[in-house]
């Protein structure tokens, strides 16, 4: 009996001491949570600022981008025709197709336009690639390129078929420097504004 009182009167305190322990680290653990509640915001709040400071030079927009993204519009120019009455008309004509599509899909009458494959493609100014086609195989879409326009200044030059074409279909009197089959020529970026004289056009009807 006397050993177990003693034993009891032994395991008491320590007992208590071990409670008292618990309640305390439970408060810290409270306090500290508490606290760590209270600096998230704050600290929530300070990497945004740093995250946006940061992210500031990355969202200046250059000025090649105030137009908008790329529209279809970018490779179109605007050609002028003249026709043989003097009436001017103006109609657009893309990038990369020729001037007698253009004509064509514009409601401009040029004739017939025969062609072939190109004969030849000028890839730089040492070289030139043939390609052995027949390039053009009629000279009814004759017309006058501006001259002067930057343009024409660098489309390609004609090739010998097509000078022929021109030769065979149409008197000399009627011949220029800038005469050119429609069918051969290839609009560029640098045709905006170019002027396109379609001269008479010559029977193409007779069976």
């Amino acid at each position: 009996e006397e050993l177990s009182t003693h034993s009891c009167a032994s395991w008491r305190p320590i007992h208590l001491q071990i409670n008292y322990l618990i309640i305390m680290l439970s408060s810290c653990f409270v306090r500290v949570a508490r606290r760590s509640a209270a600096s998230a915001p704050a600290a929530t709040m300070a990497a945004r600022r740093s995250m946006a400071a940061a992210a500031a030079p990355s969202t200046v927009v250059s000025s090649s981008f105030n137009d908008g993204p790329p529209s279809v519009f970018d490779k179109i120019v605007k050609v002028t025709i003249i026709d043989p009455s003097g009436a001017r008309r103006i109609i657009p004509a893309m990038v990369g197709q020729t001037l007698y599509a253009a004509c064509d899909l514009n409601g401009v009458d040029l004739g017939p336009s025969s062609s072939g494959p190109p004969q030849e493609k000028v890839r730089s100014t040492t070289w030139t690639e043939p390609l052995y086609g027949e390039g053009a195989a009629s000279g009814f879409d004759h017309v006058l390129l501006q001259g002067g326009n930057e343009g024409v200044e660098i489309v390609e030059p004609a090739h010998d078929n097509e000078k022929k074409m021109i030769e065979e279909y149409w008197d000399a009197d009627e011949i220029f420097p800038e005469s050119r089959l429609a069918s051969q020529v290839e609009i560029n970026a640098k045709m905006d504004g170019m002027v396109v004289y379609v001269p008479d056009r010559i029977v193409d009807d007779i069976p």
